[in-house]
């Protein structure tokens, strides 16, 4: 709040004749949440905290449900000057290996736990995400992934045998549903309900908040809560941009990702029960899995990612 205090001051003081220019700054924010994700109200709740808080000198406009492109094509705009911001998630692991280590099973316990990682590791992504042309703003969050599917419940890792999965493009997701015997399939977040409703697919995973606003328990018979992942999501901007700006509005945007990570947590936690309520009262098959013998399953993956990543058994 300092900052944005300091800001706001600075602002005022240099007055009309000086801020003409920044006044017009506008930044285009595109992600794939639906209305009602989380995603989105995010990405709101960034917006409103820049456009309210920093003194008419840049507004930031908001593009939802994969309006200015998918994942991928985001990560290509941010570079191309296209876009200002994304939201991206599980998609960061094919930029770096080093952001792999949240698509490792059952690895965050909770948010707070969350928390100590950004604190102990932020320097780390923050160096990936630079080697590779970006900066990360903030934190956010997609949330833990739960499984959906119109097979059968899944209690058992066995329980996935040949199952046809969607997951986001991470190779360490794909390796993952491998080696639980699944047949997991990357795709576009905005192409699953059509792929599940046509039988393309059985089934994908997903938090609560992405199930629910994508309407997925629409087309799915089973939902199976195994918590089995949790991926952060991260307000990226592509680092030729963030290093052009001035450190004052550097700062400013710094402050409200760093507000809106507070706001997610504790609208994601809201979510999951009211969410996971009105999937059951809607009369969907919810059940919960066992988890160790997932974390058991999951044993040959942790060891090919401390072989292969660099750091990865640290």
């Amino acid at each position: 709040m300092k900052i944005i205090a300091k800001l706001l001051a600075a602002t005022t003081a240099i007055g009309m004749a000086t801020s003409a220019y920044a006044a017009d700054m506008t930044l285009k924010f595109g992600h794939v949440g639906n209305p009602g994700s989380l995603f989105e109200a995010s990405v709101d709740n960034f917006a409103a905290c820049v456009n309210g808080s920093m003194g008419g000198a840049v507004e930031v406009q908001t593009f939802g449900s994969s309006q200015l492109g998918k994942d991928k094509e985001l990560l290509q705009k941010l570079k191309l000057g296209q876009v200002d911001f994304s939201l991206p998630s599980s998609v960061m692991s094919s930029v770096d290996d080093t952001f792999g280590i949240f698509e490792m099973p059952y690895i965050i316990k909770d948010r707070d736990h969350m928390r100590r990682v950004q604190g102990a590791m932020m320097d780390k992504f923050q160096a990936a995400a630079n080697a590779n042309g970006y900066h990360i703003v903030g934190l956010a969050e997609n949330g833990f992934r739960n499984i959906t599917n119109n097979v059968r419940p899944v209690n058992l890792p066995a329980d996935l045998e040949g199952v046809k999965l969607r997951t986001p493009n991470g190779v360490w997701r794909l390796k993952m549903f491998q080696e639980y015997g699944a047949n997991p399939t990357p795709m576009a977040f905005s192409d699953v309900f059509t792929a599940l409703q046509t039988g393309v697919i059985d089934g994908q995973e997903n938090p609560y908040a992405q199930i629910a606003s994508a309407k997925f328990q629409e087309v799915q018979k089973y939902l199976s809560i195994t918590g089995h992942v949790y991926t952060p999501a991260y307000i990226l901007m592509s680092k030729k941009k963030f290093d052009k700006l001035d450190v004052d509005m550097q700062a400013g945007l710094t402050e409200c990702a760093h507000q809106t990570q507070d706001f997610t947590y504790v609208k994601a936690a809201e979510l999951e029960a009211s969410l996971l309520k009105g999937i059951e009262d809607a009369g969907g098959a919810v059940n919960t899995t066992d988890k160790n013998a997932f974390i058991e399953a999951s044993k040959p993956i942790y060891k090919q990612f401390a072989d292969e990543v660099e750091g990865g058994r640290t």
